[in-house]
């Protein structure tokens, strides 16, 4: 293998263990709660699908529960206004779309009845964001493993993209934060001038009345 070869294998492997590594699962212990923190742009479409599974009765194997339900909440931090509030199927997906760039915490939990459930549940959960323009069939079965490859890598790259727009929002925010501080810095400092002016102006108008008044001068 020539050397020129070896960065472009290093770049698909790369790729590919990128799309591995976005689908994630966890456990929870009864009515337990997880919540992820996400950092997310403004206007950006986040479709969470996940599949939920339990222990059998034996508790040797994970086994889809049909009847348990999944609660599913997404909060805006740190504002506290809900975006996602619903129980949801073992299996299933939730789609929201940020109002606001900043952190967004989304919680999953398994319903139960009881305070003292301590049934263990496997959850998998695979998250995509995508920008609400763009229309793409998360569910085709009739696409070749490649080409659906593909157009994975390339929402990735769209979603990049949409995180570097972000970084530049935030980075034009603090400027004109940083510009406006420095703005009012400057005006305080002149301000203080003016005064400490003024009340040099007084001292010396007091002192020359009060020399006149007992004829020192």
């Amino acid at each position: 293998m020539s050397l020129a070869r070896i960065p472009a294998l290093l770049f698909i492997l790369g790729c590919f263990a990128a799309n591995v590594v976005n689908a994630l699962y966890f456990y929870l212990e009864g009515n337990e709660k997880k919540c992820f923190i996400e950092d997310l742009p403004k206007e950006t479409m986040v479709i969470g699908v996940f599949r939920s599974e339990q222990l059998s009765a034996n508790g040797q194997t994970w086994q889809e529960n049909k009847d348990v339900k999944i609660d599913v909440s997404v909060e805006v931090l740190p504002q506290g206004h809900k975006l996602v509030e619903a129980s949801y199927h073992s299996s299933d997906r939730f789609v929201f779309t940020s109002l606001d760039s900043g952190d967004h915490a989304i919680c999953l939990s398994a319903a139960s009845n009881s305070w003292f459930d301590n049934t263990k549940t496997k959850l998998y959960l695979d998250m995509d964001f995508d920008d609400p323009s763009d229309n793409h069939d998360h569910n085709s079965e009739a696409v070749p493993d490649l080409v659906r490859r593909v157009h994975e890598l390339n929402e990735r790259v769209e979603d990049i993209q949409i995180e570097q727009n972000a970084q530049r929002e935030r980075e034009k925010e603090f400027r004109n934060l940083s510009e406006l501080i420095n703005s009012r810095v400057v005006w305080w400092t002149i301000a203080q001038i003016i005064v400490l002016g003024v009340v040099c102006v007084w001292q010396m108008q007091y002192f020359k009345n009060f020399f006149v008044a007992k004829k020192l001068v």
